[in-house]
């Protein structure tokens, strides 16, 4: 959702209050595409203090769903986003530095952009069910937090395998 700033940019000390439904449906990154399961809305105050910056504030929590990195199974993990930003309001547009920011095109402020900046920055490096979760059979498939699979348990050193293969062919039948 956009938001428009120029009644707020253009008014010297002006205060603004807007509560934002944010529409990001999925986070959509290179890791993958992940559901936002639930998400609050978006209270903003924007404030032009003196023409000079422009103070954007905000408070929100999305949730949204990542696969468990050992056993895949849906974790909903919880996003709380505190926003505090400036933007420099004086000088020119080029000087402003409003379209180098990758939320603001002019004076209108992309939330679902901010939004997902804030995300991108917090995600974590991996997320588990729980500590001690056991992931999945490397041969079947099989989530060992649910049951035990009937694999073969014992796994042979990859650096013997030369030596494996000479007991196989000289082994009686």
């Amino acid at each position: 959702m956009r938001v428009e700033l120029a009644d707020v940019i253009s008014s010297e000390n002006m205060e603004m209050s807007k509560e934002v439904e944010i529409e990001l449906l999925s986070f959509d990154s290179r890791l993958g595409q992940f559901p936002v399961v639930k998400k609050t809305p978006f209270v903003m105050q924007f404030t032009n203090e003196e023409n000079r910056r422009l103070l954007v504030q905000g408070k929100t929590e999305v949730t949204i769903a990542i696969p468990c990195g050992r056993c895949l199974e849906e974790v909903e993990r919880e996003f709380p986003i505190v926003i505090e930003k400036e933007v420099d309001l004086t000088g020119s547009s080029e000087e402003k530095g409003m379209d180098a920011l990758d939320y603001m095109a002019g004076t209108s402020l992309d939330v679902d952009q901010l939004i997902f900046g804030e995300i991108l920055v917090s995600w974590p490096m991996k997320v588990l069910c729980r500590e001690d979760c056991k992931g999945i059979c490397k041969r079947c498939g099989a989530n060992l937090n649910l049951a035990e699979c009937q694999c073969q348990k014992t796994e042979l050193d990859p650096r013997m395998a030369a030596i494996q293969d000479i007991f196989n062919k000289f082994k009686e039948v």
